[in-house]
């Protein structure tokens, strides 16, 4: 299959800093993606040389089996990206706005599509609207809507809900969900990991200019077993001997213990049990996508594997 973005040994240097290394990343139609990292680990960068505003040092991106460079006409019209910064023409209508960005595609009559979209994003009211009265989170509604106005197959959201309250986060993934389900790729940038956890199949981590995770969410969360632990509140308020080793804290007479693998937990309750200790309350906490970012972050694990 044909990816939908491939990039391959990308390095980019700005004076004596390397903001990528060799990057190498294959988005497929259809995915949803998570591109994520620290500020500094090279996202906006690397979305700046997908876009065509940056040439990199050495390497190749292609969208869709378009080169950016030498077949940079198709490649844009393959691309939408939504922007983390609100940028916008103060001088025009919601609606003006749209057909103007059609114009710059080379659409004509375009508006049956443009009116959907103003629809679907729910700025009906605001159709009309001058940019300049609306609200932050209406005009970061707007950028979405512009990233659509010639289709395309593959969109860049670059921190879309930063500064976006829980109601329009909410409308505007329900939103881009449904593009993904209509089968346009998603590739999104995000600081809020449990969305990237909760709508992304797979998801690389850069940090310092190189992938240093690579992997659909639900595996790179199984290759951090070793953060399991079990919380007990048990009476009376003791441990066995046995169990001691396992402590990680305990705090407001909650006991909790390190869980290396599922099957430890059924030694943990046999020793309660031999000691005649009592479960009053028992939760299992388990890593999720935050854990293994900090995780990673922190030099401690590679999981590009």
């Amino acid at each position: 299959m044909l990816p939908a973005l491939e990039v391959r040994r990308v390095s980019k240097h700005f004076g004596q800093v390397q903001a990528l290394s060799g990057v190498n990343l294959s988005i497929y139609p259809g995915e949803f993606f998570a591109l994520l990292g620290p500020n500094g680990a090279g996202k906006t960068t690397l979305i700046s040389i997908i876009a065509g505003l940056t040439l990199a040092d050495s390497g190749t991106v292609q969208i869709m089996g378009h080169d950016v460079l030498t077949g940079y006409q198709q490649a844009r019209l393959n691309l939408g990206i939504v922007p983390q910064e609100l940028v916008f023409d103060p001088f025009f209508t919601v609606r003006e706005i749209l057909l103007i960005q059609s114009g710059y595609y080379g659409i004509r009559n375009n508006g049956r599509w443009v009116d959907e979209i103003i629809e679907r994003l729910d700025l009906s009211d605001k159709a009309h609207a001058n940019m300049r009265s609306l609200s932050g989170g209406m005009k970061r509604r707007v950028l979405v809507a512009q990233a659509l106005v010639h289709r395309p197959p593959l969109i860049i959201l670059d921190e879309p809900t930063a500064g976006v309250d829980v109601e329009l986060r909410q409308t505007l993934w329900e939103f881009i969900k449904q593009l993904n389900k209509d089968g346009h790729t998603i590739v999104l940038t995000t600081h809020y990991l449990e969305e990237a956890e909760t709508l992304c199949n797979r998801v690389a981590m850069l940090k310092q200019g190189r992938i240093v995770a690579l992997d659909n969410t639900h595996n790179l969360i199984g290759k951090m077993t070793a953060g399991n632990s079990l919380r007990l509140r048990l009476s009376p308020d003791t441990l066995p001997e046995g169990l001691r080793d396992r402590l990680l804290k305990h705090e407001d007479g909650v006991h909790e213990l390190r869980i290396g693998q599922y099957a430890h937990i059924e030694a943990v309750l046999a020793a309660l049990r031999a000691a005649n200790i009592e479960i009053v309350e028992m939760h299992l906490q388990q890593p999720d996508l935050e854990d293994v970012f900090i995780n990673i972050m922190q030099g401690s694990r590679d999981l590009t594997q």
